[in-house]
């Protein structure tokens, strides 16, 4: 029996091998940053997205390749997002989770902007960013979202919201590993239904409700992260604090490393910190080659 299941289980992984290599004859010659995009890796991302088929994954990674080749999001720098992030309601942990994944953490109370197209911009420049800073070998990040100062007139739209899962789901298919909501006010329960409406099932499945008096919440995302690193905010013994002039300082210098992944050659530019300025001045570098 031992012996059927790994023989089943070599099948199944040769048969995937295969849809990857139809997925990858189907979308054709790719150049430039495409051909960077469409790794081997990415591939499968589109094809467990779409249950493996390779029709309706095609269909997905093409639009996504239509989306990049017109919203750019590998062209986006911190200075020009930097002002959304003034209060830390999105950024990037400096630790990880149990698995090696980014994290990724949300605090909706700190809402500070009311322009819906700066704060998608803002959401998918941090959402490359996470990818860009993955270990080797892994995929996915998770997500943290604190509830502290959370009312409705601090949170983002119900359109907002719509619009950012649009581009998760559509544009970054199994990129999402969980997201622990930790102890949302009962408020937010309106707000959620009409947003579950616009998540599929297997990113609805990813996202978890955490509540300090409700054990088995607490152990699931205990099992997902080190109490040592995890900040206080959720339950953890670590401090979360927010330094926007230091943040900036590793975004700026993470947009040097985008730069020279994609293979864009930028000039020199100026962020303004509040009390500093940080000046980066990425080294020309050759047009990346693709990549499988």
């Amino acid at each position: 029996m031992f012996l059927r299941r790994r023989h089943t289980q070599k099948d199944d992984s040769e048969q995937r091998d295969e849809k990857v290599s139809e997925l990858r004859a189907a979308i054709g010659p790719l150049s430039g940053r495409s051909s960077k995009y469409c790794t081997n890796a990415c591939l499968r991302r589109y094809l467990e997205a779409r249950n493996w088929n390779v029709d309706k994954a095609k269909k997905m990674l093409e639009e996504t390749l239509k989306w990049r080749s017109t919203y750019k999001p590998e062209e986006i720098r911190w200075h020009e997002v930097a002002h959304e992030g003034e209060t830390g309601k999105v950024s990037r942990a400096s630790f990880h989770d149990r698995q090696g994944r980014t994290v990724l953490i949300m605090r909706p109370g700190m809402q500070n902007t009311t322009s819906a197209e700066n704060n998608i911009r803002h959401m998918v420049y941090l959402l490359e960013n996470a990818i860009m800073n993955l270990s080797e070998g892994q995929e996915q990040m998770s997500w943290l979202i604190d509830f502290t100062g959370f009312s409705l007139n601090t949170n983002i739209s119900v359109r907002t919201a719509r619009d950012i899962i649009y581009i998760l789901q559509s544009h970054y298919p199994e990129r999402l590993a969980i997201a622990f909501l930790y102890n949302p006010p009962r408020i937010f329960e309106a707000f959620y239904k009409a947003v579950r409406y616009f998540l599929d099932p297997k990113t609805s499945q990813k996202v978890k409700f955490v509540y300090p008096k409700n054990k088995d919440s607490v152990e699931l995302m205990k099992s997902y992260f080190d109490v040592e690193n995890l900040p206080s905010e959720f339950g953890g013994n670590a401090t979360l604090k927010y330094d926007h002039e230091e943040f900036s300082r590793l975004m700026a210098q993470d947009d040097v490393k985008t730069a020279k992944f994609w293979g864009i050659v930028e000039k020199p530019y100026h962020i303004a910190n509040g009390h500093s300025a940080i000046e980066v001045a990425p080294e020309p570098t050759p047009i990346a080659q693709g990549a499988n």
